[in-house]
């Protein structure tokens, strides 16, 4: 069963996750100058959502250092990183970011995601979320995923309700945002709710 297990996860992280408008894949090399002009060009509206970081933090330097700790954290099981390409034109979006895999008795992760701005609001992260979260309990074999979300990020709160979390309370002073601590809404989704309300058949 851990063979099989480890086999899932090997594959999950070189996986290409297919939708109507999107797919997602693992980053890679060639992402290196998309990744650095969305994320410029888009720094304004992401960095009230985001740890503090200017330009330097999108060179292709970091970029590098980036793509080799997501592939180690894949390969020793700790978090999965995947870019979001628009399916007609391969432009890149986005990302999703799958952290914080715990084992054992918990069987759970966090997710996190980003759009550039002139990408939002256009329902492409709601696809993105709908494309990847049958694989995090199929592939990944968690029980449980969660989100922590700012209190006044209001989009973001209805897109993670839309897909399917739960709100379950306020975790204070939780992330340093922004250059600030600042208190976050907790929200989980739990793999036989999803089941359920999506209509799948039960994994074992």
């Amino acid at each position: 069963m851990k063979k099989l297990v480890i086999a899932l996860q090997s594959l999950f992280s070189r996986k290409r996750l297919m939708g109507k408008r999107v797919f997602l894949r693992p980053p890679k090399r060639r992402d290196a100058i998309k990744w650095q002009k969305l994320r410029l060009s888009s720094k304004s509206f992401l960095s009230p959502w985001e740890p503090k970081w200017d330009a330097s933090s999108c060179s292709r330097r970091s970029f590098m250092r980036y793509l080799k700790n997501s592939s180690y954290l894949a390969n020793i099981d700790r978090s999965y990183s995947f870019l979001i390409f628009k399916e007609d034109d391969k432009e890149l979006i986005g990302g999703i970011n799958v952290f914080n895999v715990r084992r054992g008795v918990s069987q759970s992760s966090s997710i996190g995601y980003w759009v550039g701005k002139r990408h939002s609001r256009k329902g492409y992260m709601y696809e993105a979320l709908k494309i990847l979260l049958p694989s995090l309990f199929i592939d990944l074999r968690l029980h449980r995923i969660e989100a922590a979300v700012l209190k006044h990020n209001k989009p973001s709160r209805k897109l993670l309700e839309k897909v399917g979390f739960t709100e379950e309370g306020i975790c204070r002073s939780y992330l340093k945002i922004d250059g600030k601590w600042q208190d976050h809404v907790m929200y989980s989704l739990i793999k036989k709710e999803y089941e359920e309300n999506s209509g799948r058949t039960r994994v074992i």
